[in-house]
């Protein structure tokens, strides 16, 4: 596929599925097809997909408070504490006292819980099995083994700090390294 430049230029763009997608598009076009199919297959639940995770998280002993529900997911701890109350009324999770800190409770599924989580589990398998389709066979767990390092690292380091080392790479060299006696922002009048 081709576009012209305001030149008359003809550059090539790709096909729109492959070499011309860049990183944050492609990134953009999993997750909105991830997250339209995942609400399809589990938007019975409370919270739909978010539901699915916390519920997860809880089935497989990862819940250990709800402030690190709200961390690892991103989402307010008031919004979280809303969305715990719904999936408690559910009967699919319920809030332990933490017998080391009595303010904290820790999140567990309930029997009923863990057996929604089992059938939600096998249509979020097929979901996953959809968008993983294009890529060689042999490729796929290698592909999730490598996004589930870089989301664990994002979410172990922030991608803040990150993302402020990079802003100040974009902005030029350290003052130190500058010409001195110059500042390079501007002043008005």
């Amino acid at each position: 596929m081709t576009a012209h430049r305001d030149s008359g230029e003809e550059v090539e763009t790709g096909d729109g599925y492959g070499n011309g997608y860049d990183f944050g598009m492609a990134i953009g076009v999993v997750f909105r097809a991830y997250a339209k199919a995942t609400e399809a297959a589990v938007g019975d639940i409370p919270g739909g997909p978010r539901g699915y995770f916390v519920l997860t998280a809880a089935v497989q002993g990862e819940a250990s408070s709800q402030r690190a529900l709200a961390d690892r997911f991103g989402v307010d701890r008031t919004v979280m504490t809303y969305l715990l109350d719904d999936l408690e009324r559910a009967g699919l999770v319920e809030r332990r006292p933490d017998p080391s800190d009595r303010r904290s409770r820790h999140v567990v599924a309930t029997g009923h819980g863990r057996e929604r989580w089992a059938e939600l589990s096998r249509r979020v398998s097929l979901v996953e099995q959809h968008i993983l389709a294009p890529l060689p066979e042999e490729s796929r767990a290698a592909f999730q083994s490598m996004l589930c390092a870089l989301a664990g690292h994002l979410n172990a380091h922030g991608p803040a700090v990150d993302l402020c080392r990079i802003a100040a790479d974009l902005d030029g060299p350290a003052q130190e390294d500058r010409e001195p006696g110059r500042d390079r922002r501007r002043t008005t009048g």
